[in-house]
């Protein structure tokens, strides 16, 4: 789905805010920004940015910072996430090499039609590969082919933490632990990590979230307020490449206080008012 679909099925689903954050771009939500009517559905602008933790911290799974309301013109932050754009510009032909190796035949022209002018991923990939019946799902070409430790995958380039909380702050944003969930960490080596980033200038952690069950959600909203850090919340909403989360409510039973938007903006308030006294 585009940006705007997403906007407008948030709409139709009676959301009451939505942050608009793709992987390492900025590009779809600047698009919806550009187009969001003063009464319409708010819009925080965000981005995901998939990052390394810092030593000697190892995550298990997916290690992604969160930043919201950031200065989409900021030259900074263009500049990292130019960087890690044109990482992925020279992964993705690895990639294909790897699944023309294995017998499949896929090329990134077709990959590229698939994607329609957005920035090329390996979902993109998975579907042009279930498209032509050479996997059950979307799923199953991540689980056979194109996951970590599989046959077509390539490492990819991963902002080294602080320079991507560094940058999302002095663009004015609010960087963000996502998922804790995916780390894979005991809640005393969570902590210990997340102490090692406040230190960085982390401002919230993503408590709610699609993979967060009940019990996991309430340990994170204790582990937040502990350190005096915001909570945020997200259903890690990405169409039919996760056909079983929904936007906004996840598997069913996700969701994010109105509270926690009220919350970010205010934040975000202070921040702006502080940068114009500090000038």
């Amino acid at each position: 789905m585009t940006p705007g679909e997403i906007v407008e099925l948030a709409r139709g689903l009676g959301l009451k805010a939505i942050a608009i954050t793709d992987h390492d771009t900025v590009d779809g939500v600047r698009s919806v920004l550009n187009d969001v009517r003063p009464d319409g559905l708010p819009v925080v602008s965000g981005v995901e940015i998939s990052s390394i933790p810092p030593h000697p911290y190892v995550s298990k799974g997916s290690f992604h910072i969160l930043g919201y309301g950031m200065r989409l013109d900021d030259p900074a932050l263009t500049k990292a996430l130019d960087r890690v754009k044109q990482a992925r510009i020279e992964r993705n032909p690895k990639i294909i090499r790897c699944l023309n190796e294995a017998g499949f035949d896929i090329s990134l022209d077709e990959v590229a039609r698939e994607a329609g002018g957005d920035v090329i991923g390996r979902p993109h990939m998975a579907r042009v590969l279930f498209r032509k019946g050479f996997v059950e799902s979307i799923k199953d070409a991540f689980d056979r082919y194109l996951a970590n430790g599989k046959p077509a995958y390539v490492e990819k380039y991963k902002m080294p933490c602080d320079e991507a909380i560094d940058v999302l702050r002095k663009a004015g944003g609010i960087p963000v632990l996502a998922h804790p969930v995916s780390l894979g960490m005991d809640i005393e080596t969570l902590s210990g990590l997340m102490d090692r980033m406040i230190e960085m200038g982390l401002m919230g952690l993503e408590a709610y979230y699609s993979g967060h069950t009940r019990e996991w959600t309430d340990q994170y909203l204790r582990l937040a307020s502990d350190k005096n850090l915001l909570v945020t919340g997200g259903s890690d909403f990405h169409g039919s490449f996760k056909a079983d989360i929904a936007l906004g409510s996840g598997k069913g039973d996700l969701c994010v206080p109105l509270a926690v938007y009220e919350n970010v903006m205010n934040r975000l308030q202070s921040l702006a008012m502080n940068t114009k006294g500090g000038m």
